[in-house]
């Protein structure tokens, strides 16, 4: 049982292109990525992360690769992941060309600072000899100088331009298997550059706040920032950045997909804020229900409401419910009707029972 949404969100139709197995842009679902904070030479540690990283839910994974043994990394790093690798590339075209080597699926650069014309022909043979997308990542604190005399500051028309002249480098070398990123640290100067972006190409959008900050502020500005763009169905895979475990960034980025009903993935849980009220310590069923869920990946809702004056409402609406009741009797709702009164010290126990069980069914059915 899924929450109707108010109302659908209308995505802009773009080329599809492939990062890997994974498809982005035209019909295909909003990929979420992240990003390893590991040093890449270390490769244990940056293999342990990248699995973390995909079996917390991302669909694509980046890896910057600064130096040589960085990109030669790769090629061992890949053979003990099953999520496409994006190489993070800066300013030296032969790390590009030996991440598409080693197995990279897609080259994340800015060509205006990959150097002449005959470097970037280079990389681009390279991304075509071995099947690797290319997205263009243009940021507000690295523009070109002559774009940044010509506006004065980094602004939307600075970002567009930039990411123009840089599609602009790749179709003459007749490569059109791109993604284009105008990412800024300020939230309204990238919405309105991705807005403008959107109107003058096709391409698909890799949406994100760059430089977003640790996780409480981070978290408000990706979801203010990438929400608005996605509400006019602006973005084919986003990355949320915060100085903070990527793991977390996932769990961001699922869940603004999730709250707009972009992304039908995992256990939704509908929970209030607790109150004198409660029937059941609404704050530590939640945080526990979480842990004890994270494994399921159906697209199921569960609503956690500790009195009746909202329970039964929330209940009526998802696909398991709980509300509270006195001296610890709890109902329980399945398919919102209620089913049996549950006791608290059993309540998360037969929780965990019925959403498991709910999701073998809607896996059969």
């Amino acid at each position: 049982m899924s929450i109707r949404p108010f109302r659908d969100i209308k995505r802009r139709k773009t080329k599809e292109i492939n990062v890997g197995k994974v498809k982005v842009g035209g019909n295909n679902p909003i990929s979420v990525q992240s990003m390893t904070n590991t040093l890449t030479t270390n490769i244990k540690a940056t293999i342990k992360q990248i699995n973390e990283i995909h079996s917390e839910g991302a669909d694509i994974v980046r890896v910057s690769c600064p130096d040589e043994e960085s990109s030669r990394a790769l090629k061992e790093i890949i053979k003990h992941v099953d999520v496409p690798i994006v190489a993070d590339i800066h300013f030296h075209y032969k790390r590009a060309i030996e991440a598409a080597e080693n197995g990279a699926s897609c080259l994340r650069i800015n060509p205006g600072n990959i150097g002449d014309v005959n470097k970037i022909k280079e990389v681009v043979k390279a991304a075509k000899d071995n099947n690797c997308s290319i997205r263009v990542g243009v940021n507000a604190g690295s523009l070109e100088k002559d774009i940044l005399e010509k506006f004065k500051e980094p602004c939307p028309e600075a970002l567009v331009e930039s990411a123009l002249r840089n599609i602009k480098i790749l179709e003459n070398e007749n490569f059109n298997d791109l993604k284009i990123s105008v990412k800024s640290s300020d939230i309204f100067l990238t919405i309105e550059a991705y807005r403008k972006l959107s109107k003058t190409t096709d391409y698909p959008l890799h949406l994100g706040i760059t430089e977003a900050g640790s996780f409480i502020p981070g978290s408000i500005r990706s979801s203010i920032g990438l929400g608005t763009l996605l509400l006019e169905g602006i973005g084919d895979t986003i990355r949320i950045s915060l100085s903070d475990d990527p793991v977390k960034e996932v769990k961001i980025g699922n869940e603004i997909l999730k709250t707009l009903n972009l992304k039908e993935k995992g256990v939704r849980i509908i929970s209030c804020p607790s109150c004198a009220r409660q029937g059941f310590q609404v704050i530590e069923t939640v945080k526990v229900l979480e842990e004890k869920l994270s494994h399921i990946k159906t697209p199921i809702t569960l609503s956690v409401i500790g009195c009746v004056v909202n329970g039964p409402g929330e209940a009526a609406m998802t696909d398991v419910g709980i509300t509270g009741g006195k001296r610890g009797n709890n109902m329980l709702y399945l398919s919102g009707v209620q089913s049996e009164k549950v006791l608290t010290s059993e309540m998360i126990e037969r929780i965990v029972s019925e959403v498991e069980k709910k999701a073998s069914e809607l896996e059969n059915s």
